[in-house]
């Protein structure tokens, strides 16, 4: 254990510096925590370098994500900006990016050209209707139809909302 602290801390709370926005102090609960799960699964943990540092900082990921929600859940408080999430790091975001894409392409043409179209380049529906030739209500039955079948494609690729 001494051995994972001592080549993992600095590293995980660098990491969790950036998970709490700079919350010093709720990143070292995340770091403490995140070590006390490791403690309890060491026989699991596979101790090779990368394998438990990946694993470190995907527990340190989930912490400060349930930390959150937590404290969302909690606050009742209103203020004029709405709380900081964390914000994922280019890693996540490329994989997102790349999730969504092929989901995307599972989609059928029509209900990928109305995504596309409405979301991606910020067409309204009568802009989008007036470019693919059809009814502005069509449009909107298609958008509705291609948003529940690109979750489907989501879940089955096993992201969760």
């Amino acid at each position: 254990m001494r051995a994972l602290h001592d080549d993992h801390a600095a590293a995980l709370c660098s990491y969790a510096l950036r998970l709490t926005n700079g919350d010093r102090t709720r990143a070292e609960d995340v770091v403490q925590e995140t070590l006390l799960r490791a403690w309890r699964n060491l026989p699991a943990l596979d101790q090779s370098q990368q394998s438990a540092r990946a694993w470190l900082f995907t527990v340190a990921r989930r912490i400060a994500i349930d930390g959150w929600r937590s404290a969302a859940a909690r606050s009742e408080v209103s203020t004029d900006a709405p709380p900081e999430r964390p914000l994922p790091d280019d890693t996540e975001r490329a994989l997102q990016g790349w999730l969504v894409a092929e989901a995307l392409a599972e989609l059928s043409q029509a209900h990928r050209e109305v995504l596309v179209l409405c979301f991606f380049q910020g067409y309204s529906v009568a802009d989008a209707a007036q470019r693919l030739g059809i009814a502005p209500g069509t449009v909107k039955s298609r958008t509705h139809y291609a948003l529940r079948a690109l979750r489907l494609a989501l879940e089955e690729k096993g992201v969760t909302q």
